[in-house]
């Protein structure tokens, strides 16, 4: 054998052909699908027909529920299924031809379109509903683009040609109904602490029941829960049963000096939602890692807004302290739910105890919700039973706030723009009489600034006696000289008739005689009674020579401002007298007054 080395050859591996990606083919009709956001799906497809057209359907929406797809939530796959059985349901009727993709036209998705239509469905619900087969066909396309025809192809590049409209936002509930929900939540949060923090057992003094019942805790505290058929929970629930103690709530005794309870669900997430004002899907999915950043009584409460595409993890600050503050109260939660999370996978806020065992994150409550407020006997502005939805609620933590800003948009306008604030937090039908109160005022405002001043005799008086009254109007020196008449022009005494508001300063004012009426520099005592009687019979004689809407434009105001404004600031017996000197002198009025 020679030891020399031989010598060698580059080592050289076969060149690697990459395969090619083929369409994913879903056989099956009945398959699972785990959801990024809410658990598992069964999907179920089986009953729809034609079979080739349910296959290329449920491959899409497989492939769209995947990581790095489009649909992310367990319920919007529900939704999307949903969706499927109504589209598959029509084509059996009105088409029945259609059996691929390949046969499907433009005309079907217009067709699906008007039969939502005419079954009474909203605008934007109906665009909701035809974009979920528009992005099936969509991904489809996209895998396997030979099987869409070319009309078909067009008519994917839009929902609808009709606008979905504008959808009417949800009313928030009145500060009555907030504050009942309120105190009812508080009322049942503060009993849910006490009983996660006492120890008494209700067991007659029985030893022989308490041993039992101490087996069962046992078995709760070394894996959570205590499932229904162990042999342990029916000795105990034979033994009580027998002494006649009560049953129907053993399983929640038993569970609930441990856990939270499905059943304390409902007053959490109603005073939450009404502390933060925190979108319900936000809420639902807080973890236990969710407060951060303490500092001056506050709290960053961190969470995921998943429809905010682009910009999920949001944060907001809220008050932190006691449990009535929403920081306090999550930080009470996190601790008391600790021993929960530790028998179940993930970092959800919300475990609790239900029916079977423990349970991680809240999926729907909408029955729930309704119940736990018709046990507290809360009912709306109508006296009926409030029907309870976490949507509403969060609108009424906004509507409360907008009206503790006064509608200042800038300190109102909290995660959102303000146009967007406006549109769907403000634009309230429960805040309509705040906003119509505003209108009032800005009214009642500006006529007031456009009054002239009305001095009855006593007011007269007291301002010559005290010149220095009248600063906001006109200078103190000049008082005496105005009310004497030296500064008079056919209605009024004028304080500025070269500062008029209706032209530039400096420029003399350039109003008809009667726009003194509606100027703020005019000041009106008793002594100008009698012109404006005069005025006012000449404006009586017009309304009988005129057509209604010409005297209403012209004289319609002054007539207002004398007859309601100016007149009841006299007593009768000055405007009775006031009249006389007016018959007696044959006051005659300027020619503007028929031009």
């Amino acid at each position: 054998m020679n030891e020399r080395p031989r010598k060698g050859r580059p080592v050289a591996f076969a060149p690697i052909t990459p395969e090619r990606p083929q369409p994913d083919p879903v056989l099956g009709l009945k398959f699972a699908i785990e959801a990024r956001h809410g658990g598992t799906v069964l999907v179920d497809m089986t009953a729809l027909d034609p079979r080739p057209l349910t296959i290329a359907f449920a491959g899409a929406l497989r492939r769209s529920a995947a990581l790095g797809g489009s649909i992310g939530a367990a319920s919007v796959i529900k939704q999307y299924v949903q969706v499927y059985r109504h589209f598959f349901a029509w084509l059996g009727d009105e088409a029945p031809k259609v059996a691929g993709v390949s046969d499907l036209r433009a005309a079907h998705i217009d067709g699906f379109a008007s039969a939502l239509g005419r079954r009474g469905m909203r605008p934007i619900h109906r665009h909701i509903t035809v974009s979920k087969v528009i992005n099936t066909l969509r991904a489809i396309e996209a895998d396997r683009p030979d099987r869409i025809a070319p009309d078909l192809h067009e008519r994917l590049r839009y929902t609808l040609a009709t606008s979905a409209g504008r959808s009417t936002p949800r009313d928030a509930y009145s500060p009555f109904v907030a504050r009942a929900l309120r105190d009812a939540a508080r009322v049942d949060i503060d009993a849910m602490f006490r009983r996660l923090g006492t120890d008494d057992r209700i067991d007659e003094g029985d030893p022989v029941i308490a041993r039992a019942r101490a087996d069962v805790e046992a078995i709760i505290a070394r894996q959570g829960f205590v499932a229904a058929d162990q042999p342990a929970l029916k000795s105990l629930y034979c033994m009580r049963l027998r002494r006649g103690l009560p049953i129907s709530t053993l399983i929640d005794d038993l569970h609930g000096r441990r856990h939270l309870l499905a059943r304390d669900l409902p007053a959490l997430l109603v005073l939450l939602t009404l502390d933060t004002g925190l979108e319900p899907e936000c809420l639902k999915t807080l973890t236990e890692d969710c407060l951060t950043n303490a500092h001056a009584g506050t709290v960053e409460l961190r969470y995921l807004k998943r429809r905010a595409r682009g910009a999920e993890h949001k944060s907001m600050r809220v008050r932190d302290g006691g449990g009535g503050t929403p920081g306090g109260l999550i930080r009470r939660l996190i601790g008391v739910t600790a021993a929960a999370r530790e028998h179940l996978p993930g970092d959800y806020l919300w475990v609790y105890h239900n029916v079977g065992g423990l349970r991680a994150g809240i999926i729907d409550l909408k029955y729930q919700l309704p119940a736990w407020a018709r046990r507290h006997g809360i009912v709306d502005d109508d006296e009926k039973p409030l029907h309870l939805l976490l949507s509403r609620l969060r609108k009424t933590h906004k509507a409360l706030w907008y009206t503790k800003t006064e509608g200042h948009l800038a300190r109102f306008a909290v995660g959102h723009s303000r146009e967007v604030a406006a549109r769907h937090y403000a634009d309230l039908p429960s805040l309509r009489p705040l906003h119509e109160a505003a209108i009032a005022d800005a009214f009642r405002e500006a006529v007031a600034a456009a009054m002239p001043t009305v001095l009855a005799p006593t007011a007269e008086q007291a301002l010559r006696e005290a010149p220095e009254q009248a600063a906001l109007l006109m200078p103190p020196d000049t008082v005496g000289p105005l009310l004497d008449g030296e500064q008079d022009v056919w209605l009024a005494a004028c304080a500025g008739f070269h500062s008029s508001p209706f032209a530039e300063a400096g420029s003399p004012c350039a109003q008809p005689f009667w726009g003194c009426l509606n100027c703020s520099n005019a000041v009106i005592t008793a002594r100008k009674l009698p012109a404006i009687l005069a005025f006012l019979a000449f404006v009586g004689e017009q309304r009988r020579s005129l057509p209604p809407s010409d005297w209403a434009a012209k004289f319609g105001r002054v007539h207002a401002r004398i007859a309601t404004q100016i007149l009841p600031a006299f007593s009768d017996a000055i405007v009775a007298e006031a009249r006389r000197q007016m018959e007696g002198e044959r006051l005659y009025l300027p020619p503007e007054a028929r031009a």
